[in-house]
């Protein structure tokens, strides 16, 4: 009710001006659109406006400036010029709206609350004025892009045709690694405490990928139900048959940090080709597709199992694109002191260096990341002092996960719409090479057996990136 007087108030042709530098300005709308949603709630709103009357009082707008000690009950409103006639023209009378008391929600008002809730408007506001972006890429997808894919059958060859569900999915965080690492033990040491299925143990124990998410009470939920519920984005997997789902499960539970994030726990990598005939499904191609829908990938590392086998060198190799959410952490460090410490950092950084073929030095976070205290008897002060920096250097890195979510997915749309276009490109291509009548079988055999010299006409014509076209071997 208050947003649309605000609203019916300040019409965008004549908004009344703060006279604030548009450099605080702009802080306060960073600050108040914590969320990245491209738009202000009603607690959103307040919160901007308690920053201009601050900014306006010779503060300067910070995180900080709303925790400090400052008086928000006595805080005046701010000084709008051209409010006053704004309001002179519109007369509001205070009414009560039977089915706005009675609704599903109510907000918690702030301090300064009463500054916007004395009026309603008569005025209603379009719903495409005050959508957030994640509606307007779902809203560009369905209209622009979904019609290509169809068309070009884009689904059959790179990738499954997205839901409302994947653009309204939380970010996800995605732990691999060889067993015994201490994937399971990470999720509960970030949870503070353990999540339904859950089993920690020396030998390999987690042999399912496990998605922890939020829900209102604990229950673990099949893969088979889970791939078919249309408000999760799992229904992709389903193409990795049931073999697959029948090692796939959801744990639920309610908890506040999963409010912001998913946790994708995966089965501990073991010795490359006998693990692998072991396998009824796709491991690699299962690794692959969460790492196109998750938001950071931690590699997990025991200092003493640092060879890397041959399954675990796949795992890494399908993980090319996506270099930008991998992060390394080496875990149980403190099961060896410094000078070894030293060692086994290097060690880990050249076997690294050969799997990735990347000049740039990765991140690697060291810590022991569980609920034990830190053992002060081998690693000694200088090593506790590194772990707690190093832990508080990776939860800040989670930290951010939630933030940059809304990056993230324009990101990757960006990239889906790159790719659409390649493929289009190349699909119409390869239709004007086959012949009208007789032939066909030849052409399309000539055609595939010279895939990489039609993919180079193709990119000469459309002036396209080569690097953005798919293997030839991958066909």
């Amino acid at each position: 009710m208050a947003m649309d007087a605000l609203r019916e108030v300040m019409p965008p042709s004549s908004l009344p001006l703060s006279n604030l530098p548009r450099q605080d300005l702009k802080q306060v709308w960073a600050i108040a659109d914590f969320k990245r949603q491209g738009f202000l709630g009603l607690k959103e709103f307040i919160t901007a406006i308690q920053l201009v009357s601050l900014a306006q009082a010779g503060h300067v707008p910070t995180n900080d400036l709303l925790n400090a000690e400052v008086d928000l009950e006595n805080l005046k409103p701010p000084v709008m010029e051209g409010l006053d006639v704004l309001l002179a023209k519109k007369k509001f009378t205070p009414k009560t709206n039977e089915a706005e008391l009675n609704g599903s929600s109510q907000v918690q008002p702030s301090p300064t609350a009463h500054w916007f809730t004395s009026s309603k408007s008569a005025k209603k506001v379009p719903l495409s004025s005050v959508t957030s972006i994640f509606d307007g890429l779902k809203k560009l997808y369905i209209q622009k892009l979904k019609p290509l894919e169809v068309t070009y059958r884009f689904n059959d060859f790179v990738s499954p045709l997205l839901t409302n569900s994947d653009f309204d999915a939380k970010p996800m965080v995605m732990l691999l690694g060889q067993y015994s690492t201490g994937k399971t033990t990470f999720i509960k040491h970030l949870l503070k405490s353990s999540y339904p299925g859950a089993h920690i143990g020396p030998e390999p124990t987690t042999d399912r990928f496990v998605v922890v998410m939020n829900g209102p009470d604990e229950r673990s939920i099949p893969g088979n139900t889970v791939a078919v519920q249309a408000d999760m984005p799992y229904s992709g997997l389903t193409t990795f048959g049931t073999a697959f789902l029948s090692k796939f499960q959801c744990s639920q539970m309610p908890h506040p940090l999963l409010e912001h994030a998913t946790f994708v726990d995966t089965p501990g990598v073991l010795s490359g080709e006998k693990q692998r005939t072991q396998r009824s499904y796709d491991f690699t191609g299962v690794t692959s597709w969460f790492a196109a829908k998750c938001d950071l990938i931690l590699l997990l590392f025991d200092p003493h199992k640092l060879d890397i086998s041959d399954e675990f060198k796949r795992v890494i190799s399908s993980l090319r694109g996506h270099d930008d959410k991998i992060r390394v952490v080496l875990n149980k460090a403190d099961q060896i002191d410094t000078q070894q410490l030293m060692r086994v950092y290097g060690a880990l950084m050249w076997s690294l260096g050969k799997v990735l073929n990347t000049p740039e030095v990765m991140r690697v976070y060291i810590g022991s990341f569980n609920d034990k205290p830190v053992n002060e008897a081998i690693t000694g002060p200088i090593g506790k002092e590194l772990f707690e920096k190093e832990q508080d250097d990776l939860l800040a890195d989670l930290k951010d996960v939630p933030k940059k979510a809304c990056d993230r997915r324009i990101n990757e749309f960006v990239k889906r719409a790159r790719a659409v276009k390649i493929h289009a490109h190349i699909i119409a291509h390869l239709k004007k090479e086959m012949p009208a009548m007789m032939g066909k079988a030849k052409t399309q055999q000539r055609l595939v057996d010279n895939l990489a010299d039609e993919f180079g006409k193709v990119q000469r014509e459309h002036h396209l990136p080569g690097r953005g076209f798919p293997k030839c071997r991958a066909l």
